[in-house]
């Protein structure tokens, strides 16, 4: 499939897409009831609007404990008649829409939840780690399934297993946080066990005619972490499970290290201000560059580490990781990817992949500054062009 038709076009697994352009997962804040807001319908129904081919709901917790912030949706009978509702209206847009899924571990700490990870740890901020026991990880493998389940009755098209950024999923592949001795630690194989058990219960659950797909680390970009070397490894088995439509390739993660996967400017003033003590105020103004370290932003920055893995597979890959530009998508499915991901630019303009279709628009205005990433407890947006916080309507 790879070329450079950015709009013609495109199957992903059973479903086609109008275009190679994906609207990709970016926390949205819009759920302070944990269900569908109107906010999140008008957010999405945007992106559908303005040319992506698909549009990713994100994020959406497989179950209440496995929350990482208070604003999002998780996995309930109370969500089902709102996620109908989006997938009704992105569908009327012309697009596809898909859910990104997950369980975040020891990624957000939500009060009163009781923190999961392979192994017990403390976190950076200092919260307990439990070690997740058997009973709970069939569990887990039981909430995908489940989550699975309601996004295809609800009428969606896609669903995004979440085994990046640090999540629980993510942190079982990592040496840096899986030091179990049982048979879901030590070997690749042992740590890829839940992931594989997660990717067979959820390709049961939506069937044949969901696309499912997963976003994983090429490295977690943290002392001790996932590599590159072992992340071809485990996306190797994956391809080898037949159960996936698409990997989508991503990097660094929550619990540390953000701005890897970001690149650009890093907003530690604004970061400072919303911290809720003096002490954490202080504590950030000594450590904040190391806290956040610095990447510059450059097009296509994952793309030279991503080809690894587009030579290792043959499934389809998903690129993700500064394309700001047409000429940059079109890069990565020449480079023999299938599809391109963008998330900040189309924060900030919704209708950019209609503009590069008929030629207004080569580029997306966003300048990188990262101050999106702290309006997420407020509603997603572009803070340059809406400062203020949203009126969510729920």
């Amino acid at each position: 499939m790879a070329g450079s038709d950015l709009f013609a076009p495109a199957r992903l697994g059973p479903v086609e897409l109008r275009n190679r352009i994906v609207k990709a997962a970016t926390f949205e804040g819009m759920s302070p009831k944990n269900v569908v807001s109107s906010s999140l319908i008008d957010f999405h129904r945007r992106m559908a609007a303005g040319g992506v081919a698909m549009t990713t709901v994100s994020y959406i917790a497989v179950s209440q404990a496995g929350m990482g912030a208070p604003a999002e949706i998780y996995i309930h009978d109370g969500a089902a008649d709102g996620l109908a509702r989006i997938a009704e209206v992105v569908h009327g847009e012309g697009a596809k829409i898909a859910a990104q899924i997950g369980h975040a571990g020891a990624v957000g700490e939500v009060p009163g939840k009781r923190v999961l990870g392979p192994s017990a740890r403390r976190t950076r901020m200092g919260a307990k780690v439990a070690e997740i026991s058997r009973a709970e990880i069939d569990q887990v493998v039981a909430d995908f399934a489940a989550a699975g389940t309601m996004l295809r009755q609800a009428g969606f098209d896609s669903v995004e297993l979440h085994f990046g950024h640090h999540y629980l999923l993510s942190s079982f592949l990592s040496p840096r946080w899986n030091r179990r001795t049982d048979e879901y630690g030590g070997s690749l194989d042992n740590r890829a066990r839940l992931l594989l058990r997660v990717l067979d219960a959820t390709r049961e659950a939506v069937g044949p005619g969901l696309a499912l797909t997963a976003k994983m680390n090429i490295r977690d970009a943290v002392r001790g972490g996932l590599e590159i070397d072992e992340s071809i490894e485990f996306a190797k088995r994956f391809e080898a499970s037949g159960r996936l439509d698409a990997i989508e390739l991503t990097g660094g993660g929550s619990q540390q290290n953000q701005m890897y996967m970001f690149r650009g400017d890093v907003p530690r003033a604004e970061f400072e201000q919303i911290l809720p003590s003096k002490a954490m105020k202080l504590g950030f103004r000594l450590f904040g560059r190391w806290l956040l370290p610095g990447y510059p932003y450059e097009e296509a920055y994952f793309l030279p580490m991503a080809a690894r893995f587009r030579a290792a597979l043959s499934m389809p890959l998903i690129y993700l990781g500064g394309v700001s530009r047409a000429d940059t998508a079109r890069q990565a499915l020449d480079a023999g990817f299938d599809f391109v991901a963008m998330g900040r630019a189309l924060v900030r303009e919704p209708d950019l992949v209609n503009r590069m279709r008929d030629g207004s628009a080569t580029e997306a205005t966003c300048i990188h500054c990262n101050k999106c990433m702290l309006s997420i407890y407020t509603g997603t947006r572009c803070t340059i062009d809406h400062p203020e916080p949203l009126k969510l309507v729920r």
